[in-house]
């Protein structure tokens, strides 16, 4: 579609020369654009592990390297607001003891923009040293588990890209998706549909219904519908469906069926030709 032209101005100094649509400057403590856009979009599914008890984390070191690449350097404060010894258990093992110990810390993350704060939040959580033979080496352990583990948490509050949607479920696919107050005024604002909710990993439902192949395709097939549209959505979702080993999975697509792992490929290929050509994208399946 070609672009809207103006009317040029008409006034008794003569018409008056401007760009259209030019972006207004982000007011001091106002995120830009670009921080939106980054913010909005769901984690890269390559940064995504697991913990030893199997459920889908980010390390502590990358959420701040992405606090240090969204909000710049001095960008974000972190203040230790408590810092309790909760246990310290000697285990004796012949001439020499062992040790556990555990922590748990709270924190607070402060994000500023322009110096200005944007925001604060809390974390909490513990931390343990087991079993190891220095008392300072559990201690430090223990410790640092816990303090890193309190930022995380903290840091859910800015969205997916720190770890949010891994509470659902484990799911890289992204749960904010968008914003109201950073949406364009176009009559009745409206926000895309939500991704079906998960049990939180850890949770005593989400244990039960962890390894329920049945479910997670079920899932992904649901999330694929609603991002029908959105290749970086799909991309998502495909990752996600390889890690599982539903690639292979059959989906009702007309009147057969298609691999799953197929199907998004094919509709993820199709998005990025209709970008490239200038197309619109088409419509949910």
């Amino acid at each position: 579609m070609a672009p809207a032209t103006e009317a040029p101005a008409t006034t008794a100094e003569g018409p008056t020369q401007h760009v259209p649509n030019q972006p207004a400057l982000p007011r001091p403590g106002q995120l830009t654009t670009a921080q939106v856009d980054f913010l909005l979009r769901g984690i890269d599914p390559r940064r995504v592990g697991q913990d030893g008890k199997g459920f889908a984390h980010v390390e502590a070191w990358d959420i701040r390297r992405h606090l240090i690449r969204v909000f710049g350097f001095g960008g974000f404060d972190t203040d230790l607001l408590e810092m309790t010894l909760v246990s310290q258990q000697e285990i004796p093992n012949g001439n020499r003891s062992r040790w556990t110990v555990v922590y748990r810390v709270a924190v607070k993350l402060t994000v500023k923009v322009d110096g200005v704060e944007l925001g604060h939040w809390h974390g909490v959580a513990t931390g343990d040293g087991t079993n190891l033979p220095s008392l300072a080496d559990a201690h430090d352990l223990a410790l640092k588990t816990a303090d890193s583990q309190a930022l995380k948490r903290a840091a859910t509050n800015m969205g997916d890209q720190f770890g949010l949607s891994l509470y659902n479920g484990g799911s890289p696919a992204p749960v904010v998706s968008n914003a109201l107050p950073y949406m364009e005024p176009q009559g009745t604002p409206t926000l895309p549909e939500d991704p079906p909710v998960q049990p939180e990993p850890g949770s005593p439902v989400h244990d039960a219904a962890k390894d329920d192949t049945a479910s997670d395709a079920d899932r992904l097939i649901d999330q694929t519908r609603r991002c029908w549209g959105n290749a970086i959505a799909l991309s998502q979702v495909h990752a996600e469906v390889q890690q599982k080993g539903l690639g292979d999975h059959p989906v009702k697509r007309g009147d057969g069926w298609v691999a799953f792992n197929d199907l998004l490929a094919n509709r993820i290929t199709e998005l990025n030709e209709r970008t490239a050509q200038g197309g619109a994208e088409g419509s949910a399946a």
